[in-house]
């Protein structure tokens, strides 16, 4: 029997590929974003229409994320994998540039965010005894990473924390959970970066990477958790 697996920040980069892995892998994939018209290109790329379910909402919105995961879960009998990827980062990046608009506007998506869903999918996963979530984490979220700013990396660093803390806590209920800590991947979020060099991103992470390391992870028999996984494109 398929599981089901919901990803969040579907609509493009991480979260497509994360979408194409999983369901080529015979998983009923749930995907949520912000933006519908980008979902709907993601599912049409995606064999076996009706094991694909299209949720426009935002991670921000508390009560949507709950409703989300049970929607889901009634819809594909099951919720075995979460792909808490939603995330964003800005251009006002250091102390010098403190923007308190964008800055709170990182904190509420990467973090309360993240809250949100893994809030949304612990009643259905508890009740299941069985459940992985998978967060896109990053280098900044283990290192400190200049190029990556002062609110991104504090983010990511608390939501490395977050997972670590399931670990603990969750495991007797059969969840596990793990942080994926990516440098620099090919994603349009690079691109906000200051000083970006288009001209890098063959050298860089691919979404495909990412994804096959998260397909790696809920494959994992489940007596094992795999509390973080760090990536990094060589230097050369």
């Amino acid at each position: 029997m398929s599981k089901t697996a919901w990803i969040t920040g579907a609509g493009s980069g991480i979260g497509a590929a994360m979408a194409k892995s999983f369901a080529e892998a015979g998983y009923r994939v749930a995907l949520t974003a912000r933006n519908q018209d980008a979902l709907e290109s993601v599912a049409a790329t995606l064999p076996i229409p009706e094991n694909v379910y299209v949720k426009r909402g935002d991670v921000t919105d508390r009560e949507g994320m709950a409703g989300a995961a049970q929607e889901i879960a009634s819809w594909g009998g099951d919720l075995s994998v979460l792909c808490n990827n939603a995330g964003l980062n800005i251009p006002n990046r250091t102390w010098a540039d403190l923007d308190w608009k964008s800055w709170d506007q990182v904190i509420d998506v990467n973090i309360t965010g993240a809250l949100n869903v893994i809030a949304a999918c612990l009643p259905i996963m508890r009740a299941q005894q069985d459940g992985v979530m998978i967060h896109t984490s990053s280098w900044a979220g283990r290192f400190h990473s200049p190029v990556s700013g002062v609110v991104y990396g504090a983010s990511k660093h608390a939501l490395s924390d977050m997972s670590l803390s399931l670990n603990d806590e969750e495991g007797k209920n059969g969840i596990r959970s793990t942080a994926l800590c990516p440098a620099e991947v090919a994603t349009p979020l690079l691109a906000q970066r200051p000083g970006f060099d288009a001209a890098t991103l063959a050298t860089m992470i691919q979404p495909e990477d990412m994804a096959k390391t998260a397909l790696f992870v809920a494959q994992m028999q489940s007596g094992i958790s795999l509390p973080e996984i760090v990536l990094a494109p060589v230097r050369r």
